[in-house]
């Protein structure tokens, strides 16, 4: 069965939600019809600790709450972003930003499993991250490698929740470096004789335990990794064949090559990557740790969503570039911002989203505290997390509103929003 989602399939799923739909400029162009032609992924870069909007994508300078950073003007007309993003600036008419996001989860953990979910956290449900629903939801039997990658990844590990452990991301800590264990070191012979003897123990512990055996995973795990062992696709996860130029442009990090990868599993049909970039708790020295960052954050994010603008596969692929939380409009004594969920930014690029815009604001008052009736005051626009993955999932040609029944019985939908128009072309 073809799942490719079209234009028409996506605004039909819209519609399904009760979504009104009469946007401008819905002509199908050429590029359009190239782009439907595959099926999309996602990249989530991942800013880990809670990136200021301030230093990035919303900066106020000269300001009270403006801190050190100057704004400078992108290929967006009378859009600014923060100076420590040069070449970010000239992507910017590639991309939109969403300076309006809020949450009421101010803890790391917290934060960071709503933000990955849509859904804040609870002691009797694991909620799968929305690179896990793409997963689970758009398979690809050819696709021999796994299909939800992390990339750079740190200690939090993106998880199936209750899609189950299979859904997983496959973790990589140092991407481009190439994977371990993934050859076999004895001769082709002995390794059959070891695998018949693997699987003469294996049918022995299946006796009396048929359902309990398939729960463990033990025999879908082995048949996938010797899949993945003799697949050429493994190469994606290699940098050999890159030129030094390409390299060098998206930087000689881990996150940088983190980067390239990522774009080579695109190109590989991969579902889902996350790219993690960590250093952004900056209770300290904001402003000097978000020069640091965005040295690496920079080229690395700019020239992703260039090639894959080049490579012609930007509109069949999201890039979504978020954190748990931002930091707050004031600087305490030492120099940082602490944790500010209230209102933060985000980009998002390519995949049918809306290019050149800025979705949302948020005016000087509020940064410098202004309170209202004594309650303080919501952005203007306000974009919420489960809007936002409902309105991925219904470009990825994802049902949002399906309903699961997780292991304990409990019917849940994979979004408690409806996809919003507004953000799409």
């Amino acid at each position: 069965m073809n799942i490719t989602p079209t234009r028409r399939r996506v605004l039909q799923s819209l519609s399904a939600c009760g979504v009104s739909l009469t946007l401008p400029g819905m002509s199908i162009r050429a590029a359009a019809l190239r782009r439907n032609e595959r099926p999309k992924s996602l990249i989530v870069l991942w800013m880990n600790g809670g990136m200021s909007q301030l230093e990035t994508w919303d900066p106020h300078p000269g300001t009270k709450s403006g801190g050190e950073v100057k704004a400078i003007s992108t290929s967006v007309r009378d859009v600014q972003i923060s100076e420590l993003l040069p070449q970010m600036a000239e992507q910017l008419h590639s991309c939109m930003l969403i300076r309006s996001l809020t949450s009421k989860e101010g803890d790391h953990e917290r934060g960071a499993a709503f933000v990955k979910t849509g859904y804040r956290p609870e002691p009797t449900l694991k909620y799968p991250t929305l690179g896990a629903i793409a997963a689970h939801e758009l398979p690809d039997p050819t696709i021999e490698i796994p299909q939800y990658v992390a990339l750079a990844s740190g200690r939090s590990m993106p998880e199936g929740g209750y899609l189950g452990n299979e859904w997983d991301a496959f973790r990589i800590f140092e991407p481009g470096a190439g994977l371990s264990n993934l050859r076999s070191y004895v001769r082709p012979d002995r390794q059959t004789a070891r695998l018949n003897g693997l699987n003469v123990v294996s049918r022995q512990f299946e006796q009396g335990r048929q359902f309990g055996a398939k729960k463990t995973l033990h025999q879908d795990t082995l048949d996938r990794a010797l899949t993945m062992m003799s697949s050429e696709q493994l190469n994606a996860f290699e940098l050999d064949s890159e030129s030094s130029s390409v390299k060098a442009a998206y930087g000689d990090t881990s996150f940088g090559r983190g980067c390239l990868v990522a774009r080579r599993l695109v190109e590989t049909g991969v579902r889902s990557i996350e790219v993690n970039l960590s250093g952004f708790d900056t209770h300290v020295s904001n402003h000097s740790g978000h020069v640091t960052q965005c040295r690496i954050l920079d080229p690395a994010i700019a020239t992703l969503i260039r090639e894959l603008r080049e490579r012609d596969l930007l509109e069949s692929t999201i890039v979504l570039c978020i954190s748990e939380f931002g930091r707050t409009p004031s600087i305490n004594a030492a120099g940082g911002r602490d944790h500010w969920p209230n209102w933060f930014s985000c980009l998002i690029a390519g995949g049918g989203f809306r290019e050149g815009v800025v979705i949302g604001e948020t005016p000087h008052d509020i940064f410098e505290g202004k309170q209202e009736d004594g309650k303080l005051t919501l952005p203007a626009k306000p974009v919420l997390v489960p809007e936002l993955y409902a309105t991925i999932m219904a470009t990825m040609g994802i049902d949002s509103r399906k309903e699961i029944l997780t292991p304990i019985g409990r019917p849940i939908r994979f979004a408690d929003a409806l996809p919003v128009e507004y953000l799409l072309k």
